[in-house]
């Protein structure tokens, strides 16, 4: 009989929840880990971590070495050179709104971006801090001018993201210009904890839980605007590169945050991005 130390006990609780059932066989799992110090690409397989080396989006091979999952810390899983996102992409989320006519792009910063498990913080003066749960394109090869089907093939997967939200900031009193801080504060972007290469990301189950308590759920096929129109529309104007990411939108309402609370981004076939929040 194998004995097991409490942290992995521990750690391997955490990884089924995190990664909920096992995709169906012709989807691949990266993850982007650290462990001892060593930040390294890894094709996830159950609880074990097979270490990959060479390109994540293009030529790569594994190395023999293998992880338990409990054994690693989970990073975001790439690192992006560009951070977009989408607005008003669910008719459950627009309300009275017009349907817009086309994506409604905006940049978050790239210092934004936070780890599966690391925490939203909620930076000085923020007093009304939302979850946004969605659906992340991860573009895996250079395009420009793409058509719908150029764009298709230029989405490598997708992960979880959440477009957390600073509502005073983006349309209360206290609002900027621009989104830079609304949506662009340290730690708005939580992505993770894996891309899911191969899913049919097009009909899959998005749900949020605040608390345990599921607060957003729809399926990725009401989007307005799908994967490849999203992308084909920004490559009109933003040539793309491997591993951009892209926000898809968030359903229906959203609301606070507050310190203590735990918010999880739950995608079929992906899994679940869990991020405690905390005041500065």
């Amino acid at each position: 009989m194998v004995r097991q130390t409490r942290r992995q006990v521990l750690g391997s609780a955490f990884a089924a929840a995190l990664l909920s059932a096992q995709p169906p066989a012709r989807v691949t799992r990266y993850v982007r880990f650290v462990r001892a110090r060593q930040t390294s690409h890894g094709i996830l397989d159950g609880n074990v971590i097979r270490e990959i080396k060479g390109e994540l989006f293009g030529s790569h091979k594994e190395t023999g070495a293998k992880y338990d999952l409990s054994g690693v810390k989970l990073l975001y899983p790439c690192q992006p050179p560009q951070l977009l996102a989408v607005g008003l992409n669910y008719r459950s989320h627009i309300g009275n709104q017009p349907v817009p006519k086309r994506p409604e792009v905006f940049l978050k910063p790239i210092s934004a971006l936070q780890n599966p498990g690391d925490p939203i913080i909620i930076p000085e003066g923020a007093k009304n801090v939302h979850y946004e749960g969605e659906l992340v394109l991860i573009i895996g090869k250079r395009v420009s001018k793409a058509s719908i089907d150029e764009a298709r093939e230029a989405i490598f997967g997708v992960t979880c993201g959440n477009d957390v939200s600073e509502r005073d900031w983006q349309g209360g009193p206290d609002k900027d210009m621009q989104w830079w801080r609304a949506k662009g504060a340290d730690t708005f972007a939580p992505m993770g904890p894996c891309i899911a290469r191969g899913l049919d990301y097009g009909k899959l189950l998005l749900q949020t839980r605040l608390n345990g308590k599921v607060v957003q759920k729809q399926y990725t096929a009401d989007l307005l605007f799908d994967g490849p129109a999203i992308v084909s529309w920004i490559s009109r104007a933003v040539t793309l590169n491997p591993g951009d990411a892209i926000y898809t939108g968030t359903p229906g309402q959203t609301s606070r945050m507050n310190p203590g609370d735990i918010v999880e981004i739950d995608i079929e076939g992906i899994g679940v991005l869990r991020n405690p929040v905390k005041s500065v």
